[in-house]
């Protein structure tokens, strides 16, 4: 009974953790992975099973709920995907700092609201000059020189 206690208690923290750990990153993945956690805590708590099992049911039971219920629970919570418009709204048109030097036909790399970000350009750009970002391309960042502007 003491091991029993032991792993669903164990399984329970791993849980947790994941839980804690959803808040700290964004995606909406680790979440489920803590419920999987704590639906193997559950049964760990009234049978007997093997790690073996244990780690097959969180495994089983994270990728379950992730498929059928994350983009239900991403609509019910008001968490949809950002649409293309509002991401441009956030990006064209401001001005960034290119932290490297930034060459045609080679990236570099620019910061914008506090983060580094992989950027483009068709202009030459030097290390500390300030840009405007006219297009991204996922987590690409296109940008000019104000000095071509």
């Amino acid at each position: 009974m003491i091991e029993t206690l032991d792993n669903s208690v164990i399984w329970f923290c791993i849980g947790f953790i994941f839980f804690v750990l959803e808040f700290m990153m964004p995606g909406f993945i680790l979440f489920f992975f803590g419920i999987g956690a704590w639906v193997v805590a559950i049964v760990s708590f009234f049978t007997d099973i093997t790690i073996n099992t244990q780690i097959i049911i969180f495994i089983s039971s994270s990728l379950f709920t992730v498929v059928l219920l994350r983009s239900w629970i991403k609509r019910k919570l008001g968490k949809a995907d950002v649409n293309s418009k509002q991401l441009e709204d956030e990006f064209i048109g401001k001005i960034a700092k290119a932290e490297t030097s930034i060459i045609p036909g080679s990236g570099g790399k620019v910061e914008f609201k506090g983060t580094s970000w992989d950027a483009s350009s068709n202009d030459i750009i030097s290390a500390g000059e300030n840009v405007m970002i006219t297009e991204t391309k996922s987590i690409l960042l296109i940008v000019r020189s104000l000095k071509t502007l």
